[in-house]
């Protein structure tokens, strides 16, 4: 699975609520909370990121509040892939259940500038950074994780595999 879209860049410890915050948990509507997405952090991001575009941050990206809605948003938005330094644990499980890819590349996050144009090998965890002309190899995403992706998250993915183990009846 590739991704390719211009890189939004922000920093360090960037928490649920930079994502989302807490002032739109008031619906789990996933149209509602990417026009909000990032925008304590970019006021412009949800009017102008495209889809496919990729956030690309520092460490520890998603700390904080436990929340699902962040994932939901980021992805509701339209972004393809996040990369980043590290992600918060709990960030890190939330975004793959939602089904939104992110990889663990510090030289990517390092080197990457706002506005590059990128184009990811989510399969192989390799990040092409067209701008530069530079390429960077992340940890790849584990096979059952990239089973989750492919689904849509881990819901459609029991969903998937319930009708299969009933022959389509459950």
């Amino acid at each position: 699975m590739n991704v390719k879209g211009k890189a939004w860049k922000f920093g360090a410890d960037v928490d649920t609520d930079a994502i989302i915050p807490a002032r739109y948990l008031v619906s789990t509507d996933p149209a509602f909370l990417a026009k909000h997405c990032m925008e304590d952090a970019d006021a412009s991001f949800a009017a102008k990121v495209q889809a496919g575009d990729v956030i690309v941050a520092g460490k520890n990206f998603g700390c904080g509040s436990s929340r699902e809605h962040a994932p939901i948003a980021i992805k509701a938005a339209g972004v393809g892939c996040v990369i980043a330094h590290s992600f918060a644990r709990i960030f890190y499980r939330n975004a793959f259940n939602m089904g939104l890819p992110i990889l663990e590349c510090p030289e990517a996050a390092e080197a990457i500038s706002a506005g590059d144009d990128l184009e990811i090998d989510l399969d192989g965890g390799q990040v092409i950074n067209r701008t530069r002309g530079e390429t960077y190899q992340a940890q790849p995403i584990p096979p059952f994780m990239q089973q989750l992706l492919a689904a849509g998250g881990l819901i459609p993915y029991v969903q998937q595999q319930l009708k299969q183990e009933t022959g389509g009846r459950h």
